[in-house]
């Protein structure tokens, strides 16, 4: 490969997407991972693309807006230029209205959904009925049209694709040149925890379930804290548990069949559905609990691009294209909750 002109590390979604906008902006990148593409929460299963509830609106919520929006033709770019599916389908979400305070919010948040999201999605509230939905104590149902589903391993594999066919290396070791970009999940933020001496970010276990039940474009589900998205491969998805207090990153264990138990409960139809994968990982959870993205704390010249958690995938979108911005152009468009300051508290300082 020629002189290198972006270095990423960490093959997740974040370091991957950053590394396609900059290829997308003429730079030569390369992408050092040693446990290679997913290895990570990139590698889990569920992949609910799912916005914040429209209501208490900040630079956070407007940022994941625009990402959502930038899903599908960023998605369509990869699958183009990779050949390959990224699981990518935005069909919408239900969720149960449990009783009459939680009616009145919903059709509140469907006035101010109007108002902020404007043509762009829906936030309504719909009859129950449908063989596929949850059980509604009150009939009624939360339906919105901006919620998608991705499938998260295939995704990475399609960005890592489409990487190498544009000339991309993607490697386990190599030299590390040009501008550096830091996007080493939750072992990177545990380390610059251990290097600053406080925490500023840390990670979150989920333990997630595929099963055999074939719905195809029908919208995922939400409903008793458990996301349930129909993938375009014939599987349900189901998960997860957050577990800050964790002995083994991907073992999975009694707290997934209660996952599984609830599902069930909240949605009856999956009660004879074989279970086909069992999966567990670490999602990288930032102090601040936005995506820590800017200049690196700790190395001089270098950036961070962490912390996505479980909204990484529906982020990265629009995170390639602001660090894209910051690292190329040098361009800064990240919301000041969003910088390496906001997990470090006050007194800290970037270098």
């Amino acid at each position: 490969m020629a002189s290198i002109d972006v270095t990423i590390l960490g093959a997740g979604v974040f370091g991957l997407s950053i590394a396609w906008a900059c290829q997308k902006r003429g730079a030569r990148v390369r992408v050092i991972d040693p446990h290679g593409v997913a290895a990570g929460a990139s590698g889990g299963i569920v992949g609910a693309l799912a916005p914040h509830v429209p209501e208490n609106w900040n630079d956070k919520k407007a940022f994941q807006l625009d990402s959502l929006l930038m899903a599908e033709q960023f998605w369509q770019e990869i699958e183009a230029a990779s050949g390959q599916q990224s699981g990518y389908g935005r069909t919408g979400r239900l969720q149960p209205i449990t009783d009459a305070r939680a009616l009145e919010l919903a059709q509140a948040r469907a006035r101010t959904a109007s108002e902020l999201w404007g043509d762009n999605a829906v936030w309504q509230v719909v009859d129950a009925g449908a063989a596929w939905a949850p059980p509604s104590a009150t009939g009624r149902l939360i339906y919105d049209s901006l919620s998608a589903r991705i499938h998260p391993r295939r995704a990475c594999t399609a960005l890592a694709t489409a990487l190498c066919a544009g000339g991309a290396d993607i490697v386990p070791e190599g030299r590390v040149a040009g501008q550096v970009v830091d996007c080493t999940g939750w072992q990177g933020l545990m380390q610059l925890s251990a290097e600053m001496g406080r925490p500023v970010g840390n990670g979150v276990k989920g333990q997630a379930m595929l099963l055999q039940y074939d719905a195809s474009d029908a919208p995922q589900l939400f409903a008793d804290a458990l996301h349930i998205v129909p993938h375009n491969d014939g599987t349900v998805a189901i998960g997860s548990t957050s577990e800050r207090e964790f002995e083994h990153p991907t073992t999975v264990d009694a707290a997934l069949d209660d996952v599984h138990a609830r599902a069930i409960r909240a949605f009856p139809i999956l009660a004879d559905a074989p279970v086909i994968k069992r999966w567990a990982g670490v999602r990288p959870r930032c102090k601040s609990r936005a995506p820590m993205l800017g200049a690196h704390p700790q190395r001089t010249g270098g950036f961070i691009a962490n912390g996505g958690f479980k909204i990484g995938f529906g982020m990265a979108p629009k995170v390639a294209q602001v660090m894209a911005d910051l690292v190329l152009e040098g361009r800064d468009r990240i919301p000041a909750g969003f910088r390496p300051e906001a997990s470090l508290g006050n007194g800290g300082k970037t270098a």
